[in-house]
């Protein structure tokens, strides 16, 4: 028998694997990632932290009943958008949804080529994909991060802000040194929802933290307390200071109009400043009370002021 050369033999090989990626570019990316997955992030409820692996085939997500991830959401299309398998990952399409696809917060059309660890906007609903070396431990990594961060916003939450703030507290009672809370919540919030949709809204929860994000200092704690209202730990920070920064951040907000789909909002909020110097001992919740009335003081007397 005639012995094929191995350099031919070897081009034919190429060619023949190159042949697989273009033919069945399903089967060549479920050789090497198989794995990926998307996984429930927004809104909390009995689907946050659920895994919807992607596999080879295309799937399509919408509220119709023909959907392969069916989402029960007002804000997502029948049909809204598809992710499909190509030789070089997942890329996802919009499908002429009515609130438009968006990847990492940047609307898409389509296809655009899915990274490990994007965030993925489908209406009001986000789903965070996973395609790393290790699927299921970063699914557990991300299953904790749940756990204290918002999962809108992706600030912490309310329960790693009742931890921290707890120990802070112990500290401050321990060592007497001062420690504020500032307290803050949108103004007429409801309205915003009422004239221009709940994905406005998000939007103006996800510009606001984000406006914030880069006020705080390393050692504070920024969080979404619920709903609309945020809170800010100030670590040795005296009242002084501490209603400095609140109006700083008051003012940051007011004099910069938030723009969604072309439509122009000025958005105000309101905050409570408490401070505790440790002489009396008390409660993270007796110091989140403080701030809370103090908040909803400066709600009452007019709105978009601070109030301590």
């Amino acid at each position: 028998m005639k012995r094929l050369d191995p350099a031919l033999r070897g081009r034919q090989m190429s060619e023949k694997v190159a042949e697989t990626w273009i033919t069945s570019p399903m089967k060549a990316l479920a050789a090497g990632n198989l794995d990926a997955c998307l996984v429930h992030i927004y809104p909390s409820g009995p689907c946050m932290g659920r895994r919807y692996p992607l596999g080879t085939a295309m799937i399509v997500l919408g509220r119709g009943e023909g959907s392969e991830i069916r989402i029960q959401d007002s804000s997502v299309s029948r049909r809204h958008a598809k992710i499909e398998p190509l030789t070089d990952g997942y890329h996802v399409e919009d499908l002429q949804s009515t609130n438009g696809t968006f990847v990492n917060d940047s609307v898409t059309g389509g296809p655009h080529r899915l990274r490990d660890g994007d965030y993925l906007r489908v209406g009001n609903c986000i789903y965070r994909y996973l395609a790393g070396g290790n699927i299921e431990s970063e699914y557990h990594e991300e299953i904790y991060r749940l756990t204290i961060i918002d999962g809108l916003t992706q600030i912490n939450n309310q329960r790693f802000l009742t931890d921290f703030l707890d120990r802070e507290v112990a500290r401050s009672n321990r060592h007497h040194r001062p420690l504020s809370l500032l307290m803050m919540d949108i103004d007429k919030f409801k309205s915003v929802n009422d004239q221009h949709g709940h994905l406005c809204g998000d939007f103006v929860l996800r510009e606001l933290s984000e406006r914030m994000r880069h006020t705080v200092r390393r050692e504070d704690l920024f969080a979404r307390y619920g709903g609309e209202e945020f809170a800010l730990v100030l670590v040795e920070t005296l009242q002084p200071q501490a209603v400095e920064v609140a109006e700083r951040i008051r003012m940051s907000i007011a004099e910069k109009p938030f723009t969604f789909d072309n439509r122009i909002m000025n958005v105000t909020i309101s905050i409570g400043v408490a401070t505790t110097l440790g002489e009396k001992p008390l409660t993270s919740m007796e110091l989140i009370k403080m701030a809370d009335d103090l908040l909803y003081t400066a709600k009452r007397t007019g709105r978009n002021k601070v109030v301590h």
